[in-house]
């Protein structure tokens, strides 16, 4: 089957999955429904919650594997990738300037979904025979509902995450890794998908542990430069800017006529690629997040799950953001280039040839901490599904496909990892509903005695806190 064909069958399927039928209302209907249970939980503690995640750092004495910060740029790690450069791009590309409102949507509601599954993912993590904590949904959906349906759900979340990574997490990140490398400076794409491949390795033999060293240490650093780049493109276009929310607003609720390289698009495409291109962005309901968030050294399950719900915040609302705006108040949403060469002319339109290699030096970075973070989730779940002997196997094989992924065609890449995210989000998403109202009764309690998230909670906290999960347990 060439790849042409097999571009179109993946194509077929994945507008199915996020048609407007299955994913697209599940997901906002879920962030809408648990933003509404938990009385809107992400604008009335984001400031309280940016303060834990990034001046305090970590709970001291906790149980964990590694410090809540490091939990929460395993995360950025995994979210902030090729899908805040080329993903971006694509949907605009796809649904027009509109398709950024509905990715800030998809954001707002999709970080009372990320504080869901990383409140759970904390509250029913366990122990792996090597003694590494291990939690997420695939262990959440089943002891959250302690029946045949909760087991069901727990086991397809593990088996599309352990398919999931080498598409979103892997295939993805090293193709356009390769594709804007062998643009910028003439190199190979064998030889860049090579270069990540044994990078890879390297990281992955020490673990969870390894990676979140790596990961507290060069994330932040990626994420500032690149926003610094974009603020400076849109201070040059600032007199754009209104106009450009206009259109973005607009187009949201009308679709949008074609011009320039653009072909048109209808608000469904607006809503269907900026909800695809959200969840793949900031990965709000697929549960991965609470992958990682379970390994943190936590308190209490409400700190990390306020934690884990910066994350959508600064990949959504501040590195999406800032990517869309760079793209329609250049024009370059205008012209025939797609993915992350859409943003590159973008940022050449402003800064001339420093533009295109602040691009590619940007998707080197996104995409490799995107490849070490989703390299966790997926052996996480390898682990839940055959134990930890799966776990060596799977990082090997992790490994080789970093370097497959490089010179593979793009479209199949990106119609394979639309569909399995769609697959992974899908028993999630149903747990986090079911789920709702032990959420909302534990963080209730909790914040009733805490509602500053001390460094230091008071023995009534404790014990409070302790109490009401005896009760849920019975």
């Amino acid at each position: 089957m060439d790849s042409e064909r097999l571009a179109k069958i993946l194509g077929d399927i994945g507008g199915v999955v996020w048609g407007p039928f299955i994913l697209i209302p599940l997901l906002l209907g879920a962030g809408l429904y648990l933003t509404i249970r938990l009385g809107g939980l992400q604008f009335r503690k984001l400031g309280a919650a940016l303060r834990l995640a990034l001046v305090q750092r970590k709970d001291e004495g906790a149980d964990g594997d590694i410090s809540h910060y490091q939990a929460l740029t395993t995360a950025l790690a995994a979210t902030v990738g090729v899908g805040n450069i080329a993903g971006v791009a694509t949907a605009i590309h796809l649904g027009g300037p509109g398709a950024l409102f509905w990715m800030w949507v998809t954001g707002l509601l999709g970080m009372a979904s990320k504080y869901s599954e990383a409140f759970l993912g904390v509250r029913f993590r366990t122990k792996d025979a090597k003694g590494d904590v291990s939690g997420g949904p695939q262990y959440y959906l089943a002891r959250a509902i302690p029946n045949r349906f909760g087991l069901v759900l727990s086991l397809t979340f593990a088996v599309f995450a352990v398919l999931a990574s080498f598409g979103i997490g892997n295939m993805t990140q090293s193709n356009t890794v390769a594709t804007s490398v062998e643009g910028s400076f003439g190199v190979p794409v064998w030889l860049v998908g090579l270069l990540l491949a044994v990078g890879t390795g390297a990281v992955l033999i020490g673990g969870i542990r390894s990676i979140g060293k790596v990961t507290a240490g060069f994330v932040p650093m990626m994420i500032v430069l690149y926003v610094l780049a974009s603020l400076v493109l849109l201070v040059m276009n600032v007199a754009d800017i209104p106009q450009a929310l206009a259109l973005i607003f607009t187009d949201a609720f009308t679709g949008t006529a074609a011009a320039g390289g653009f072909l048109g698009s209808t608000m469904i495409l607006a809503i269907q690629f900026g909800v695809a291109r959200g969840i793949f962005s900031n990965e709000s309901g697929m549960g991965s997040a609470a992958i990682a968030a379970a390994a943190a050294q936590t308190r209490h399950p409400v700190r990390q799950g306020l934690v884990s719900m910066t994350q959508t915040f600064i990949d959504t609302l501040i590195v999406v953001s800032m990517t869309g705006l760079v793209i329609i108040t250049t024009g370059a949403w205008q012209s025939e280039k797609e993915g992350a060469g859409m943003t590159a002319e973008a940022f050449n339109a402003g800064l001339g040839p420093w533009g295109h290699y602040i691009v590619t030096i940007s998707v080197i970075f996104f995409a490799f901490s995107t490849v070490l973070g989703w390299a966790y989730y997926g052996e996480r779940c390898m682990e839940r599904l055959v134990g930890v002997k799966g776990v060596m196997p799977y990082r090997v094989l992790f490994t080789i496909v970093v370097f497959v992924g490089a010179t593979t065609e793009l479209t199949v890449v990106w119609n394979f990892s639309d569909i399995m995210n769609g697959l992974m989000a899908l028993p999630n998403l149903i747990g986090l509903v079911i789920c709702a109202g032990l959420i909302a009764r534990e963080t209730k309690a909790y914040l009733a005695h805490d509602p500053q998230l001390l460094q230091e909670p008071s023995v009534s906290t404790l014990e409070g806190t302790a109490a009401l999960e005896r009760l849920v347990r019975r």
